[in-house]
């Protein structure tokens, strides 16, 4: 191989190497690790003076899915902002994984997806830290802007009066 060749090949690789350690999946930095246990989910949500807990139910191969962890959850102020309020976890509509729901019952990650309406994907569930559902999101939110004002909707408590498309055009409109 040339020599000049060879010198492009190697900087295309550091290149490329470079641009992946710059970007990441929407996983990294945004999920908890989860044993799936939701009480403990809860709990521990408490003890760190959060507000509940995010439960993004998933699917392999939803493309929604995929955009908003490409585009929304790996961005740093979406991290910081959910990370500081809530417990983030992920939990897969057609799994098999067992988990413990809020109300101590045994499951499979399937069966408590079902049982919360969770079909579609992604949906955003939050729950308090007693375990109750706040209010959910259907689908991928527009860009990181919308996801963080999916998030001060709960946890500034706009959830008990109005719907998020009223909140969010109130915040489009710059109020």
């Amino acid at each position: 191989m040339m020599p000049g060749r060879m010198l492009a090949l190697v900087l295309f690789t550091l290149f490329a190497a470079g641009v992946r350690a710059e970007t990441h999946d929407g996983d990294m930095g945004f999920f908890e690790q989860s044993f799936g246990n939701l009480q403990e989910e809860a709990a521990s949500a408490k003890e760190a003076g959060k507000k509940g807990v995010l439960i993004m139910f998933e699917q392999a191969d939803c493309p929604w899915c995929a955009k908003m962890k490409a585009t929304v959850l790996n961005q740093k102020p979406v991290q910081d902002y959910y990370g500081k309020y809530f417990r983030a976890i992920q939990v897969d509509i057609k799994g098999d994984n067992p988990l413990v729901d809020f109300g101590g019952k045994q499951m499979t990650e399937k069966d408590f997806a079902f049982a919360e309406r969770a079909r579609a994907t992604p949906v955003f569930a939050f729950f308090g830290t007693d375990g109750k559902l706040i209010t959910r999101y259907t689908g991928a939110t527009k860009d990181p802007q919308e996801f963080l004002w999916l998030g001060e909707f709960v946890v500034d408590g706009h959830y008990k009066n109005e719907t998020f498309t009223a909140y969010k055009r109130g915040r489009m409109a710059g109020k």
